[in-house]
């Protein structure tokens, strides 16, 4: 096969809506034969048609309160100087709430508005009104009345009102079907024995609950290898028995990326390359009059492209159209550097510091699934702005709860396991509430606590002249701001090897041989400042250290460096080679402090975070990730202002 190489780089929009109307144009978005369904099993449904009522409701004039029903003009002229006596079972006959009206009654007086004058008889010291606290008939629906317009998303009281209507079954759209096909030679089914090379496929699964959510029926085929013949015939098929296909992986330009070849020989290529980052080179087509759509493989653009393309064509097959997420606006905590011409879409964390709520980007690779599970925001960058400044006040979608995310405890600083944790039982103890950390070093931490931008600092800072950790840091960069440093544990740092420490590292000075390959953390990171400290005691420079350069952001991103045989050695804490199986070789206790703004502390965030230290399942959780010492969490060590 020919190469595929990008046809172009339509903007967003004009890719969207271009698709769209070609679609349109085919008769493609129309949503097909109406199906009938019972009401009671027509939640979550579109409407083909209008819904009318078949009878009133209520269908009789009923008693909306318990009492006694009357004639209102008997109950004329009665006051409290002048009370009136009715007799029960002629003048005055009891009735409970939704019985129907006795004849010759108009309005029902409430039973708490009488008392007994004497047997068989009741006094009343005000009149009523006719059909006061009486339902009439139809007041809630009348017969031929439209309860529901078409295209209308069934809810659970539509539900009510239908049946109340006397309607029995309702016209809907069917739901979409849509065929599902993962590709690629090195994709390997969920479960399966994991060889060099190997990928799980877990895109489809994910696909399919987005379909699910958005009203249609994923049809999840088995995975295609790289090989033209065989996705000509999967795409084929998928077409013939499904109403949308997607064809996951294989829309880039590589020379086993066969997707845009296929729809073209398929049927007719409409859109090869959309100006978006990630997920750029999405395949827009159709085979045999139904849409088709190339997405990319790696899980960010995957399920970005997803949420562009799919999902308003999927909605528009059931006469729904897409609608915006709720915004916000949001303090951006650190630039955001974007190539010029493509319009960006950056994960964010969000937390509210007092009256603001900050946005703090995650990861921005198009592989990082996990960025996608722990983003509460996207942020899109425009096409031409070439990125967005630190402290500019930025537009967010939101993913998750507008309540959640001010119930949010933000800490900016130093990674440590710990932190993970203790964001579970935050969860446990405060179900409402949530921790966000975003890793960017101690030093980054306090000038964002600095700025305003979160309600702690995760830091461990050595001082090299006092061998104290923390607090001269604190007073340097904190200068009159009120903190209080919290300890939260004390914890190995060292070199993580590889198991056997083949590279047989001892100390800081191995660091320098030749052959041993580095991984080191960020600039303004605690470890980077232990390194730096112990290089110059040896009068080292940097330069002698191969990999010096490399930064990684976490200790267990470290660890993974190693663990991939991509670095000998890197200097981290021992629960990150704990966690994969690594060795570890201790250079130097540390203390690792939680920095928080004192007038948090004293209040909510500080509450739930003293909860959280002092439960004993946390600790014995803690401890259990090796190289933690707790002899003095959640106490505080210093205070300032």
């Amino acid at each position: 096969m020919k190469r595929e190489i990008y046809l172009e780089e339509k903007p967003l929009q004009e890719a969207l809506e271009g698709y769209l109307t070609f679609l349109r144009g085919l008769g493609t978005l129309d949503p097909g034969r109406a199906e009938k369904l019972p009401v009671k099993d027509a939640c979550g449904r579109v409407t083909a048609a209008p819904v009318f009522a078949d009878v009133s409701h209520p269908h009789f004039h009923a008693s909306a309160m318990d009492g006694f029903a009357v004639a209102a003009r008997r109950t004329f002229g009665a006051t409290e100087q002048e009370p009136f006596q009715l007799k029960v079972g002629e003048e005055a006959l009891p009735v409970d709430t939704g019985d129907l009206l006795p004849e010759g009654c108009d309005a029902v007086i409430m039973i708490e508005d009488t008392h007994e004058w004497k047997p068989g008889f009741i006094e009343i010291t005000a009149a009523v009104f006719p059909y006061q606290n009486v339902r009439v008939m139809g007041e809630d629906v009348v017969a031929t009345e439209m309860i529901l317009p078409a295209n209308h998303l069934i809810r659970p009281v539509d539900v009510g009102a239908m049946l109340a209507g006397g309607v029995g079954t309702v016209q809907v759209h069917p739901r979409p079907r849509v065929g599902i096909i993962p590709t690629g030679t090195e994709v390997v089914e969920p479960g399966s024995v994991l060889k060099p090379g190997d990928i799980v496929e877990f895109n489809s699964a994910v696909f399919s609950e987005m379909v699910k959510e958005w009203g249609g029926v994923p049809v999840r085929y088995a995975i295609v290898p790289d090989d033209f013949a065989v996705l000509r015939e999967a795409v084929l098929r998928a077409g013939a028995e499904c109403d949308v296909i997607i064809l996951n992986a294989g829309a880039s330009a590589g020379r086993e990326d066969y997707t845009a070849a296929v729809v073209r020989d398929c049927g007719s290529l409409h859109t090869h390359g959309v100006a978006i980052k990630p997920g750029k080179p999405v395949v827009l087509g159709e085979v045999g009059g139904k849409p088709f759509l190339g997405i990319p493989g790696y899980p960010v653009s995957a399920v970005l492209n997803m949420e562009l393309f799919v999902r308003p064509v999927i909605l528009a097959k059931q006469g729904r159209v897409a609608l915006e997420r709720e915004k916000t606006t949001a303090l951006l905590s650190r630039r955001v550097v974007s190539p010029a011409g493509v319009e960006e879409f950056v994960r964010v964390k969000l937390g509210k510091i007092g009256d603001i709520i900050v946005a703090m980007p995650l990861g921005r690779g198009a592989g990082r699934l996990l960025t996608l599970v722990r983003a509460d925001g996207i942020l899109r960058v425009p096409r031409f702005s070439e990125g967005l400044e630190a402290g500019s006040q930025v537009p967010v979608e939101l993913l998750r709860n507008r309540r959640e995310i001010e119930d949010t405890i933000v800490v900016i600083g130093s990674h440590d396991l710990a932190l993970d944790i203790i964001a579970n039982f935050l969860r446990i103890q405060f179900p409402e509430s949530s921790l966000s950390s975003a890793h960017v070093g101690s030093l980054g931490g306090l000038l964002a606590l600095k700025r305003g931008e979160a309600h702690a600092a995760g830091t461990h800072l050595l001082d090299p002249e006092t061998g104290e950790y923390n607090i001269s840091y604190v007073q340097k960069y904190l200068d009159g701001v009120p903190v209080v440093l919290v300890n939260l544990s004390h914890r190995e740092q060292g070199f993580i090897v590889a198991p056997g420490n083949p590279k047989e590292i001892r100390d800081f000075q191995d660091l320098g041989r030749d052959g041993v390959r580095f991984v080191n953390r960020q600039r303004g990171a605690g470890t980077r400042v232990l390194l730096d400290f112990n290089l110059q005691r040896l009068g080292m420079d940097a330069k002698q250290v191969t990999g010096y350069q490399r930064e990684e952001y976490t200790h267990l991103a470290v660890a993974a460096a190693v663990a991939g045989g991509t670095a000998d050695v890197g200097l981290g804490i021992r629960a990150a080679a704990v966690a994969l199986g690594l060795d570890f070789l201790p250079v130097a206790e540390e203390r690792y402090d939680l920095c928080v703004l004192r007038d948090y502390w004293e209040g909510m965030v500080g509450a739930r975070l003293r909860a959280v230290l002092g439960d004993d399942n946390f600790r014995e959780a803690v401890l259990a990730r090796g190289g933690y010492d707790l002899r003095d969490c959640g106490r505080v060590l210093y205070e300032q202002g």
